[in-house]
């Protein structure tokens, strides 16, 4: 079983070089799934983890997210990234504090935010959006820990599609040591290639929920180091399940179970991945 120091270099090594895809688990069943296809990380999913208790995303404490971040890490032999949010602070320190007990669960990266939770006034003001960054570069250096920071500009989520704010707060967030610069929401070539060349040599993070239509090979060739999805596998889930359980109310029918994955195969892959730990 790799140590968590293992996990991080390996995690900071893949962005060096190349494009990988790092997709969104929402709970240890799915992470271990994941890594047994042989993805090279993980990061997980706020709304996905939400969503499968039953709450809206953005609704977890803290503490419920930093244990959620303790299992995967724990269950699993490869990277995980936590989508930390907005830090779960709006102050630089508090944002700090807090990221000093995400690095103690075992993450190997974790991003930070600019979206400040309230929809009318979305983003933080310029100035602090990048102490924000900065107090988590900190809090990174001063634990000694080789975790990845990856700085996120959230606008185009958030009612504010303006690419040249966007592009000038991850420029600032690259200067306050974010290790890799993340726009979601942003899907066009243009749009991708305008804030890869922008941010150039640091790595980007690309969400394909919105980009879609490109393959893995026609996103690197744009010069994207890390793609994720989101919570869009655990929404797949969540819509097959729907999907099936509505035919059964409505329909009274149980065609939607034909040629699911079966009971057997599910507990001989979980076995196998129980036998590493």
């Amino acid at each position: 079983m790799p140590t968590t120091a293992d996990k991080r270099l390996c995690f900071k090594e893949l962005h060096e070089a190349g494009c990988f895809v790092i997709p969104n688990p929402w709970n240890v069943g799915s992470a271990l799934y994941l890594q047994g296809l042989g993805f090279p990380a993980l990061a997980s999913t706020s709304s996905g983890h939400a969503h499968s208790l039953g709450r809206p995303d953005g609704a977890l404490s803290r503490d419920e997210v930093l244990a959620h971040y303790r299992a995967l890490a724990e269950a699993t032999e490869i990277p995980l990234n936590a989508d930390f949010e907005n830090g779960f602070a709006h102050e630089p320190d508090a944002v700090a504090d807090n990221v000093r007990l995400c690095i103690d669960t075992g993450v190997a990266g974790l991003s930070i935010e600019d979206f400040t939770g309230d929809e009318s006034a979305p983003l933080y003001d310029f100035d602090k959006a990048v102490a924000r960054v900065r107090a988590a570069r900190r809090a990174i250096d001063n634990s000694g820990a080789e975790v990845l920071l990856t700085g996120r500009a959230e606008g185009f989520l958030h009612g504010r599609p303006d690419l040249d704010d966007a592009i000038r707060r991850l420029s600032a967030f690259a200067e306050a040591g974010a290790d890799c610069l993340y726009v979601p929401g942003i899907k066009t070539r243009e749009q991708i290639e305008a804030v890869v060349k922008a941010v150039a040599p640091k790595p980007v993070n690309l969400l394909m929920s919105f980009a879609g239509g490109f393959t893995v090979a026609e996103i690197a060739a744009m010069g994207v180091r890390r793609i994720s999805v989101g919570g869009t596998l655990a929404r797949v889930a969540m819509d097959a399940f729907i999907k099936a359980a509505t035919r059964i109310a409505k329909d009274g029918t149980f065609d939607s179970f034909t040629g699911v994955v079966s009971n057997a195969e599910l507990n001989a892959f979980f076995a196998k991945a129980g036998q590493k730990h």
